[in-house]
């Protein structure tokens, strides 16, 4: 079923044509990737589907209904997002970074600090339960500032997941990351694959894009220029053309 479909979006910066007439479908419960040249349009296009942006033509569906006019605070009952460069909460523990995946509603920020215990609790075990499955081992009595960046990519990671999402949108997850969290992470991701969670990805690293993707979109100066299966992108002479330049 279709989860997500994008028609003829755009966003312009002046003369740049930064997302350019793109169109795209994502299924639920598969894993998908978006690459591309640094500069090619990526995180603009999530940009636009989170609601940082507005975009200049096109519209965005989810299930059927537009949701171009949805706000940012809104959006965020559907996507669950991390960004390129981390943004943990970085002098709170790890465990209430952890806690605010529990709280999407803008309201519900207000009452974070109201304390419940039962409630609390139950959050803490699916935490516990959570963090446990992926060997992580950090006390959560940490602050974010306190972890290494590879943590920090998982304590964001692990933020979006329990989120309530339909979809889980990773900019570049695996960036700058030790070969070991690299792995755990695409465990991670496989396995929510398989318990129905629909993944798109921005990624520079091509062999974990072409290892773990069901389809993948290739992105440049603003347009999809390829789309398909891992393995016609990694032959298709347009990708190639598109990362080498002309031979």
């Amino acid at each position: 079923m279709i989860l997500i479909e994008v028609k003829n979006l755009s966003k312009f910066f002046g003369g740049i044509k930064a997302v350019d007439d793109v169109n795209l479908k994502i299924e639920e419960g598969k894993i998908y990737s978006l690459i591309g040249p640094n500069g090619a349009g990526k995180t603009t296009f999530f940009n636009l589907m989170s609601g940082f942006l507005k975009p200049d033509n096109g519209e965005i569906i989810l299930r059927g209904e537009i949701i171009n006019h949805l706000p940012t605070y809104q959006r965020a009952h559907y996507f669950a997002r991390t960004f390129q460069f981390t943004r943990n909460f970085k002098y709170l523990s790890l465990k209430d970074n952890l806690l605010l995946a529990f709280h999407s509603d803008y309201e519900d920020i207000l009452k974070f600090w109201q304390y419940d215990g039962d409630v609390e609790k139950e959050k803490i075990e699916i935490i516990h339960q959570f963090l446990k499955e992926i060997k992580f081992t950090r006390e959560l009595s940490v602050t974010a500032k306190e972890i290494s960046y590879g943590q920090a990519k998982l304590l964001e990671l692990t933020r979006a997941i329990l989120k309530h999402h339909e979809i889980l949108m990773l900019d570049e997850p695996v960036a700058g990351v030790n070969p070991e969290i690299r792995q755990v992470i695409k465990d991670i991701l496989k396995r929510q694959m398989e318990n129905g969670d629909t993944i798109l990805l921005i990624e520079h690293d091509i062999n974990f894009v072409m290892d773990i993707s069901d389809y993948v979109f290739v992105m440049s100066e603003g347009k999809i220029i390829s789309e398909g299966h891992p393995n016609f992108i990694k032959n298709d002479p347009k990708v190639l053309e598109a990362y080498l330049g002309k031979r």
